[in-house]
């Protein structure tokens, strides 16, 4: 098998490029240039290059910053300006990573793009089927669910089965060093990681000062800008009340934003478009495990497509989703069913019943 691993100088791709050597594969090395490439930049290819080097395999650097930006920089600028809370990296994944790096890999002559994500996959008759990771503190399948299965067709992820702690080790047996030993879980355009000087450097039209409202409507304040705030923030709001404040929801069309009690957060229903489904509806289980945040546990819900939109009802109640985010279908045994962008969720936990969803005992 021909692949070409894609290397950001951490020590995930790079130990992903030497299991995939050392287990007989024909590979080479390609790192994406996301960000325009400056001096620092340049040193670090250069890096990567020397291990690729070291391990006798060809290495290549790709320029994508033009259409990184175009993709995935500019949309993300957006969406906060709409009063979202996008999800850049699932984005990248599907446009950059696994669309035009994986192209250009193609171009090389490449027939597989392998990565360094904590996620497995697993050949079937209708296709590569996506699942969770070994790792469950490092598994990446939620930001891989946009990803269309003919990208997964030609992906490869050698830490399907491998444990974070154990990676260390591995590399030093291999004999390499990853030029950033430092790894980030930041945004990787966002300087500091400080999304809200990134926005207001960019030159957006951001939303300006706009009311506070409770759930009855009443005003209790002025916010600065939605795009300052996200769903379920407490801290920050400036205003004072009898019970701590959450931010329910960003009201782009009233510039408001809507806050209440901690108990007003609770919800049962979602709905998210731009619909990635891996698996065909009519083959999804009666109740699936549904997920809108990358560190929430999976719950059991009931999830349907309503013409190109996705409606989940959980059996309980959650934390109101984030619209921006991403909501994501797994059956019982971790494999990625579907996944979309959240649009909105339904006002306050009024709502709790479950509507006959049977939990398994297993999940419940």
């Amino acid at each position: 098998m021909r692949v070409a691993v894609a290397l950001s100088g951490g020590a995930d791709s790079l130990l992903a490029l030497g299991l995939l050597r050392r287990a007989g594969h024909e590979v080479m090395g390609v790192h994406a240039h996301f960000l325009p490439p400056d001096a620092e930049k340049r040193d670090l290819a250069s890096a990567i290059a020397a291990q690729c080097d070291a391990l006798g395999v060809p290495f290549h650097a790709v320029d994508l910053s033009k259409a990184f930006h175009d993709r995935v920089v500019a949309p993300f600028i957006a969406a906060y300006a709409q009063g979202l809370t996008p999800n850049p990296c699932a984005a990248c994944n599907r446009d950059m990573k696994f669309g035009l790096l994986l192209i250009a890999a193609r171009g090389l002559g490449a027939e597989r793009l392998a990565t360094g994500h904590y996620a497995r996959l697993e050949a079937t008759g209708n296709g590569p089927a996506l699942y969770r990771g070994a790792d469950a503190t490092r598994d990446q399948s939620y930001f891989l669910s946009l990803v269309p299965t003919s990208a997964l067709a030609q992906a490869v992820f050698p830490l399907a089965d491998r444990k974070k702690a154990d990676n260390p080790a591995a590399l030093a047996a291999l004999g390499l060093a990853p030029p950033l030993p430092k790894e980030s879980r930041e945004v990787c355009f966002v300087p500091g990681d400080d999304y809200r000087a990134f926005l207001q450097a960019s030159g957006a039209a951001l939303s300006g000062p706009g009311p506070i409202l409770l759930p009855d409507g009443s005003r209790l304040g002025t916010h600065r800008g939605l795009w300052r705030h996200t769903v379920g923030q407490r801290k920050g709001l400036g205003v004072g009340w009898r019970e701590p404040l959450y931010v329910l929801a960003k009201d782009a069309a009233r510039n408001a934003l809507r806050v209440g009690p901690k108990s007003d957060l609770a919800t049962t229903r979602c709905r998210a478009g731009r619909v990635n489904q891996l698996v065909a509806p009519a083959d999804w289980p009666e109740t699936v495990l549904a997920q809108t945040c990358y560190r929430m546990r999976p719950r059991p819900a009931r999830a349907a497509m309503d013409g190109e939109t996705l409606a989940i009802t959980f059996a309980e109640p959650v934390t109101r989703p984030t619209s921006g985010q991403l909501a994501v279908l797994y059956d019982a045994a971790g494999r990625v069913l579907a996944g979309g962008v959240l649009e909105d969720a339904a006002p306050g936990a009024a709502d709790t019943a479950s509507g006959g969803l049977v939990i398994p005992a297993k999940l419940g």
